[in-house]
């Protein structure tokens, strides 16, 4: 165990520094070890350490190092499809291999052609590389799954579908049928929560679910992990009469098969290996140890891909199990003292129930003790219900488990009888999906890291979870209020911070794309919502709105529908409703206007004319006529008090004077900037008749168009505006 300790600082070095740094380290801590006399503990920690930087300089100049130098680099590949497609809003993308320069990769590919593929298939052609450690962009989540390059397309490929399926690629094709099988038994309400279940695909997983899951605590159900794995063992330990020859024999094979089909993810790897080696014990008659079986897991992990140490799967779940051996066992003492909840011995329901609970809430609160920092940092969200959620729904997960294996293996053997056995599993799917729904709907059940009172209070419960485990006498009930007491502080300051303000105008860093909220007298109006990603960009909005107390919007202004504009907010119209919408009128054809003229058919507002929103002082420009769908978006003049501002969308030079023409615009205080700062926005004539003292740019971080363009910039530098940009400081608040 302490050896995995050294060797994980070792990657985690490596992963997230200059690995030369480490390999000075690793000289000085050789010279440490031969001149010193250490513990037995620290001696393995350093030697871990020492071998894990040579590992990681190993493995960076075999496989990273050639990964890096075709970083922006067009090559002409040829690719083996090893999973099947998926399409998204622009493309196709595709996991495969390939060989580059002699050495074999595991690439992600994009392709723009509406094709679909199945392993096996060959894709040739030019493409464009770009390393997923960071480079000429930013890191990736890839690299910690072993995808260090993502390869997008230069011109035609060429498509050779496979004639005879490939033996290697039984694993993804099996796992393509039992989806196939799972959309087949279940009714449709179901099949997304029973995919991600089963095997953890989220792919199609409605918004409004995901969201509900991560607010009430129990995402973790969705991502195939410890607990699905320890079900399934047990199903097996039963079905083997407990015979434990018989459990080695039939578990290996099973279980490793699962943890294949289910994609092999860090997570299900750990338990996987963790798991093996609990029935390894039992075969030897030896005692299992699970710190020493974490640290083997973690080992075996790190040694086939170091990088590994950076997905945030690897670090959740090792987390968790940490939490799980440091404080489960003694949370569970604690509630079973005499002076609490008693000893709960015996056969009487009262003590099964007792039990129960005692066994549910010190799992939980030892599971999520190291965790919390985590979720906070990936995910921005910390779960406040997350015990009350694990004892109204975790009791039926496992027979939930249960029966979906059973209703796939009857299904194959007969599908209406395993149709019949779906339908029946389906109910208590639906009260799971009940509940998170419920909880989800309550004001507190997550906080957020939108606002620095939550981040405080995070830090806050930090030092005091320190100083309570430091302390000779432990007062859990005392550290509890206090806890309590800060979050209560916490969420006080953000829903009235926001509101000590006349009005405020607030550009939400959703990457390359434009989401901007006006707040004026306790009336909230949101400007677009798109960015990198559809889901992405409304769970940004989302949190920040409801982290200052923000549960309806009273006017949503889209100015036109592109997806970096509109893509997010039909989610986001999901989670926080809008009284009214305000659409540009447009003939295109758009999948996102369909989409919301479907749903939100008699709250949708078309602006034809000029149209004044007294509550809000703001004033809505329609959209010119044209083709494009740029030049016929709306423009938003927002005038509180003694502040002009000034949004148009993506207009270009054309559209802006257009607007111009149309009516007298005043000098403004702030100017959000056309079409990410693009140099055909922004123009000159703006400039000269607004006179801008501030200008706003929403614009992702190394993003692929060059916005802000050069040009941009230096008219913005020639009139003296002062810039913000959310690449460079995030969201912007005025």
């Amino acid at each position: 165990m302490w050896f995995a300790v050294g060797f994980a600082t070792a990657c985690a070095g490596g992963a997230y520094f200059e690995y030369g740094i480490w390999f000075a380290l690793a000289i000085v801590l050789l010279l440490t070890l031969i001149l010193s006399k250490f513990r037995r503990e620290l001696f393995c920690v350093l030697i871990g350490c020492a071998i894990g930087v040579g590992w990681f300089l190993g493995f960076d100049h075999i496989y990273l190092a050639p990964a890096r130098y075709v970083d922006g680099q067009i090559l002409n590949l040829d690719i083996t499809a090893t999973d099947y497609s998926r399409e998204t809003e622009s493309s196709v993308i595709c996991e495969g291999s390939t060989k580059i320069n002699g050495r074999s990769y595991d690439v992600q590919f994009y392709l723009n052609e509406d094709v679909s593929l199945k392993p096996g298939d060959r894709i040739s052609g030019d493409f464009k590389l770009r390393y997923t450690g960071g480079g000429e962009e930013n890191a990736t989540y890839h690299k910690g799954n072993g995808v260090f390059l993502l390869c997008v397309p230069n011109g035609e490929s060429v498509i050779s579908p496979i004639i005879n399926p490939i033996e290697k690629h039984f694993i993804k094709q099996l796992r393509h049928e039992i989806l196939d099988l799972v959309d087949s038994v279940f009714p449709a309400d179901t099949r997304s929560f029973v995919r991600a279940l089963l095997l953890g695909d989220t792919l199609d997983m409605p918004f409004e679910m995901e969201w509900n899951l991560k607010t009430s605590g129990i995402y973790h159900i969705a991502a195939v992990s410890g607990m699905h794995v320890s079900i399934l063992f047990s199903l097996l330990y039963v079905l083997c009469l407990k015979r434990r020859y018989l459990v080695a024999i039939i578990g290996f094979p099973i279980l490793f098969l699962f943890a294949a089909v289910a994609g092999y993810s860090p997570s299900i790897v750990r338990a996987t290996i963790m798991q093996a080696l609990m029935i390894l014990a039992l075969i030897v008659d030896r005692e299992y140890d699970p710190p020493t079986a974490l640290g083997t897991a973690v080992i075996l992990i790190l040694a086939n891909n170091p990088i590994a140490i950076t997905s945030v799967s690897f670090q959740l779940s090792v987390g968790c199990m940490i939490g799980v051996f440091l404080f489960t066992e003694r949370i569970h003492d604690y509630l079973l003292e005499k002076t609490r909840l008693g000893p709960a011995k015996g056969r009487s329901w009262k003590a099964k129930l007792t039990r129960w609970f005692v066994t549910s809430i010190s799992a939980t609160l030892g599971a999520i003790s190291l965790t919390i920092p985590l979720s906070a940092y990936y995910f921005g969200s910390i779960s406040i219900f997350t015990i009350l959620t694990n004892l109204l729904t975790l009791w039926t997960v496992s027979g939930i488990f249960i029966g979906v294996v059973v209703a796939c293996i009857l299904g194959v053997i007969w599908l209406p009888l395993g149709i019949g056995v779906g339908w029946l599993i389906a109910w208590p799917v639906r009260y799971v999906l009940w509940v998170i729904g419920m909880i989800s709907k309550v004001p507190l059940s997550s906080v957020y890291t939108s606002s620095i009172y939550i981040v405080l209070w995070l830090v806050f419960v930090g030092v005091l979870f320190f100083v309570f485990l430091k302390c000779k006498k432990k007062h859990p009930i005392v550290l509890t209020i206090c806890i309590v007491s800060g979050l209560i502080g916490a969420v006080f300051c953000s829903y009235i911070e926001p509101r000590l303000d006349n009005y405020r105008i607030t550009a939400i860093d959703v990457g390359q794309g434009q989401c901007i909220l006006l707040q004026y007298e306790n009336k909230y109006y949101m400007v677009d919502c798109g960015g990198d990603g559809d889901e992405a960009a409304a769970n940004e909005a989302a949190q920040l709105l409801i982290s200052q107390g923000i549960f309806r919007l009273d006017g949503f202004i889209l100015t036109h529908f592109d997806a970096d504009h509109v893509g997010g907010a039909e989610n986001l119209l999901k989670i926080v409703p809008a009284d009214k919408l305000y659409l540009p009128i447009w003939d295109g054809e758009n999948k996102y206007k369909d989409a919301l003229v479907y749903q939100y058919k008699d709250k949708i507002q078309w602006v034809e004319e000029d149209l004044f929103l007294g509550e809000g002082n703001i004033t809505i420009f329609p959209a010119t006529e044209g083709e494009e769908s740029n030049e016929s978006g709306l423009c938003i003049l927002f005038q509180p008090e003694n502040c002009d501002i000034l949004i148009t969308g993506d207009r270009s030079t054309t559209g802006e004077r257009d607007l111009i023409d149309h009516t007298e615009l005043p000098d403004l205080e702030i100017l959000v900037a056309g079409h990410h700062g693009s140099a055909s926005s922004t123009s000159w004539e703006l400039l000269d008749a607004t006179r801008p003292e501030i200008v706003l740019i929403s614009v992702g971080e190394k993003n692929n168009y060059g916005h802000p363009a050069w040009e941009t910039l230096e008219r913005l530098g020639l009139f003296g505006c002062t810039v913000y940009r959310t690449d460079l400081e995030g969201t912007i608040v005025f």
